[in-house]
């Protein structure tokens, strides 16, 4: 990490008044405003090249009161006064006792990522507010960057706020507008749901159409959405609400008035309704609003990560990314079956005798099909194999709010773990772990350290972690601060153990990578797995880089080259809603350090050429260069593989085919370049001839322009070699 500057200089205001405070940020086309109105209400607003993108907008919280303990108070007068001061919300009463103002710039390297090196450059400026009657203080921290604004609340250690309860954070986010939101349901336990785009006035009558089934979820208003949430307005500006740096505290939703187009933080609430136990002194996530003109902006945007503090992890040479296969998709069509046997429809770990079952013969994680996918990996250069579905406990996991249902250790009588280890050892291949919890959180604590440590006796370096459905203990919620802390604290006590982290179903990243970069990868989205599930939109990884990405990476588990699942399973009549090109793209245009070939290895074997791409593909990066991008469109991205110099690209389009007109001027110049083109046919259709493609190779340098034809739901990879050297012109 080097740190360029760091100029700090003091305001000290000793008079209570209302005086508004300004920031802009390093570049200027950003400009903040923090003031206090009349009643005492801290407020704030920004503008973009003068164009209004969050209007003044109220910020504070409410406090859960003590009732009980002023009604028990007796005459005590100290312990009145208390009583009171707790109950009063932080909302308002708040005079203005100090700020500072600071510039930061520096240049981090990140353990992985999409360039070599990240930029943190800000303006900041942090307001000490006092509330009469209370005496309670509240600092807010504004990060202006470039491209976008961070805040953020801090309680410092004090008297008269030590230990109190969140009943709602009352932040707002004042719209300039009407604005098109590309939006999910609010949703306390799932963020896996197709986008919808809408006028925000539209989204309260859309909302029952657009919560569709899942195994577990808890929606909470007709016009409240889920973060991170992608807008656009009238005038051309992409906005963009989130939050960053989630520890300890529960996930934000926005619940919108959609009479004045204002967003209200909604906070997922405990068992018991409560929103946030805090203890000073605390901060709370950072809130977010990036924007720009330019929707590659927003794509290019590394502002949530620069608002995460820096590794905590010292020696990250264990930390490594990772293209793998998996035995998973077989299971997820129907193909095979997580459960060994159907004799038991009820299991008892360390009762239950597995060996004395009739396997049912469609069970996927058996020694034999295992090494058969080791031996594909192997032989095509992927780093690793996941195998779900190799430890007892499947033939009743889901659906019965069982606590003790799994241990994490034991194999069924077919998963040779032994034999596996020292095959893929032979084969200079790592396995990766897989542990569902079936959301029984309590009981996955009480195991993560022997199952932490079978993990690296028996050579595996990575775990893919599982919460679905309700979670254990009853009454919690997947986002709440409660499940929040044990996210985090399964993805610690990995790092102590050198593990990495893919965990699906959990809370959606919020730049946690940059602190802890063992955490390679979340879903905590709609991936592939509901393309057998009914099917995504075709235009649904138009809009997943533009929101759930900008947090973090996902294992997307692209790559399916079959989109009959007919095919696999008889019984499975769901499409694939993508070409074979789109999901070639989805390797550059889905950022993530672990990347799956999610399909069958029969299924590659059948297109070797088509196969070529996914195993030459790099997944990680020394630089990154988005050249198209319009969210529900398309997106265009370049980038340059770490270590070696040579370039990919991908493009995805959305439901209607398009024409992508881009120019290679990201390519070295004074270079000359052999591009192998992997895009859709003339007569390519995501749902009536996805399998239609076209390989070709032309020969280019920086100079060189390219028009191709993107069919609908299709898309388009390149990888360029490069074929000699040249003086630059």
């Amino acid at each position: 990490m080097h740190k360029l500057s760091f100029l700090p200089f003091f305001l000290l205001c000793l008079l209570a008044v209302s005086h508004a405070q300004e920031l802009k940020s390093p570049n200027g086309k950003l400009s903040m405003r923090f003031a206090l109105q009349n009643d005492g209400t801290p407020t704030y607003s920004l503008t973009y090249k003068g164009k209004q993108v969050i209007k003044p907008s109220k910020l504070g919280f409410e406090l859960k009161t003590k009732a009980a303990d002023a009604a028990s108070g007796g005459s005590d007068a100290n312990m009145d006064q208390k009583a009171v001061n707790q109950q009063a919300s932080l909302h308002d009463n708040f005079t203005l006792v100090a700020n500072q103002t600071t510039n930061y710039d520096e240049t981090w390297a990140p353990v992985w990522g999409e360039v070599k090196a990240i930029r943190n450059h800000y303006n900041e400026l942090a307001v000490t507010l006092n509330q009469k009657g209370t005496d309670r203080k509240m600092l807010i921290r504004f990060r202006l960057f470039d491209d976008g604004l961070g805040f953020r609340y801090e309680f410092p250690t004090q008297k008269n706020l030590t230990y109190f309860v969140i009943k709602e954070e009352r932040t707002q986010f004042a719209m300039n507008g009407d604005h098109t939101a590309f939006w999910i349901p609010g949703d306390y336990d799932t963020q896996e749901y197709d986008y919808t785009t809408s006028k925000l006035s539209e989204i309260r009558g859309i909302m029952a159409k657009a919560v569709t089934n899942n195994l577990s979820q808890t929606t909470f208003s007709p016009t409240g959405v889920q973060t991170s949430l992608m807008m656009k307005s009238n005038d051309g500006l992409y906005i963009n609400l989130h939050e960053a740096a989630l520890i300890d505290y529960p996930v934000m939703h926005l619940n919108l008035d959609d009479k004045n187009m204002v967003f209200e933080s909604w906070l997922t609430p405990d068992a018991i309704g409560d929103k946030g136990y805090m203890q000073a002194p605390r901060s709370t996530p950072w809130r977010t609003v990036i924007v720009s003109d330019d929707a590659r902006d927003i794509l290019a945007s590394k502002m949530t990560y620069n608002l995460n503090e820096p590794s905590k992890i010292k020696d990250t040479s264990w930390i490594k990314p990772v293209k793998y296969i998996g035995v998973w998709w077989e299971m997820i069509t129907g193909k095979s079956t997580w459960s060994y046997t159907n004799d038991y429809p009820s299991v008892q770990l360390g009762i239950t005798d597995f060996s004395k079952a009739k396997p049912n013969g469609t069970h996927g994680a058996n020694t034999a099909n295992v090494k058969r996918y080791i031996d594909f990996a192997a032989k095509h250069g992927f780093d690793g194999v996941l195998v779900e579905g190799w430890n007892v406990g499947w033939e009743d996991w889901f659906g019965n709010s069982k606590d003790y249902v799994f241990d994490f250790v034991t194999p069924y009588p077919d998963f040779d773990v032994k034999g596996i280890r020292e095959y893929a050892q032979s084969k200079g291949v790592k396995m990766i772990m897989h542990h569902e919890t079936s959301s029984s959180v309590r009981n996955y604590e009480r195991h993560l350290d022997k199952a932490y440590q079978f993990m690296k006796d028996n050579g595996y370096d990575a775990v893919k972690s599982g919460y679905v459905g309700d979670i254990l203990p009853r009454g919690e919620n997947h986002y709440s601060q409660w499940l929040v802390n044990h996210y985090q604290h399964a993805l610690e006590k990995a790092a102590e153990y050198k593990i990495m982290v893919n965990a699906h179903e959990a809370v959606r990243p919020t730049g946690i990578a940059r602190t802890y970069p063992n955490l390679i990868g979340n879903e905590s989205a709609r991936g592939t797995e509901y393309q057998s599930f009914g099917g995504s939109k075709p235009n649904h990884v138009t809009l997943i880089p533009f929101t759930r990405l900008l947090g973090g990476p996902m294992d997307y588990t692209p790559g399916i080259f079959e989109m009959d699942l007919s095919k696999l399973n008889p019984g499975n009549t769901s499409h694939v809603n993508s070409t074979i090109a789109n999901q070639l793209a989805l390797y550059l245009t889905m950022y993530s350090p672990l990347q799956m070939a999610a399909d069958l290895p029969e299924n590659y074997e059948r297109f070797p050429d088509a196969f070529q791409f996914i195993k030459d593909v790099a997944v990680d990066w020394d630089d990154s260069k988005y050249l198209e991008a319009e969210p529900g469109e398309y997106i265009t991205v370049a980038r340059k593989a770490k270590g070696t110099g040579q370039w990919f690209l991908g493009s995805v389009g959305g439901n209607n085919a398009r024409t992508s007109n881009i120019k290679l001027d990201f390519l070295d110049k004074g270079k000359k370049y052999v591009a192998t083109i992997y895009a859709d046919a003339k007569d390519a259709h995501y749902k009536t001839n996805p399998q239609a493609y076209t390989i070709r190779k032309v020969n280019v340098t920086s100079k060189s322009k390219l028009s191709q034809l993107v069919a609908p739901g299709g898309g388009y990879a390149i990888s360029f070699e490069e074929a000699s050297s040249t003086k630059s012109n």
